[in-house]
């Protein structure tokens, strides 16, 4: 599986060049570029991958679902982690994507939200978030190539939408956590709820489980399941042959 590496930046990220056939036509104006590292594809094993959650394998046109933001204690200026729903990936090159990440370079947590299709670079919307906010997400495949990205902020009461255009393979859904830095600050629970594929429960759709970073979901029911430190699970280093381009 050709998987990029995804890694901090603290200026602006360009994401790995990769060989793919990738069309990105972005259909509506970007808003403020990213300035955090970026996410993608899947990679490492269950019990040791860069994404934590469940991810199914299939043909997806949809996914939604909710999570709720953890409370996070930073250990390290180097933590940086985000929830978020998405297509791709799993078995694809491509990823589309959003969520909220947590980014600890300041040495407190800084919460933004964001969507991204790789392998473009991420870009992220200036609404505010913070931790204890009940975040909704989907991503809507609009027809071949086309899509809907939406993000909410129940709590604060903020929507975003972003139209998108990419060539794509629709051949994963997954709700998941990621660190690209391989370094997750510290939470105790992480709650997705009332997930959906193709407009039906998640559950449906059989997908399995993937430990990262210490951090084990627990059983998959009515779309719903948390991610909490558990055993067994170790960070995965990445492969040698993703090496990252990185401007500070």
């Amino acid at each position: 599986m050709n998987l990029k590496v995804a890694t901090r930046r603290r200026g602006l990220v360009v994401a790995a060049a990769l060989g793919a056939a990738a069309l990105m036509l972005p259909q509506s104006p970007a808003r403020t570029a990213a300035t955090a590292a970026d996410f993608g594809p899947q990679a490492g094993p269950r019990q040791a991958s860069n994404w934590g959650g469940y991810i199914a394998q299939g043909t997806f046109t949809s996914i939604s679902g909710s999570w709720t933001e953890p409370h996070v204690t930073c250990n390290s200026t180097d933590d940086l982690f985000a929830a978020w729903l998405g297509l791709d990936g799993f078995g694809s090159r491509t990823v589309e994507q959003t969520g909220v990440e947590t980014d600890c370079s300041s040495g407190t947590p800084v919460l933004s939200a964001w969507y991204e299709m790789y392998p473009a670079p991420p870009v992220q919307w200036s609404d505010p978030v913070a931790e204890g906010d009940h975040i909704t997400a989907s991503v809507v495949s609009k027809g071949i190539g086309r899509y809907t990205l939406t993000l909410t902020d129940d709590t604060r009461g903020w929507t975003e939408h972003t139209d998108q255009t990419l060539i794509a393979k629709r051949v994963s859904a997954e709700a998941v956590i990621e660190s690209p830095t391989q370094n997750y600050p510290s939470f105790s629970r992480l709650d997705f709820s009332g997930l959906t594929v193709n407009g039906r429960p998640f559950d449906s759709a059989k997908p399995q489980p993937f430990s990262s970073g210490g951090y084990t979901p627990g059983s998959l029911s009515g779309g719903s399941f948390s991610l909490t430190p558990g055993t067994g699970a170790v960070t995965p280093q990445p492969p040698a042959n993703r090496p990252p381009i990185i401007r500070y």
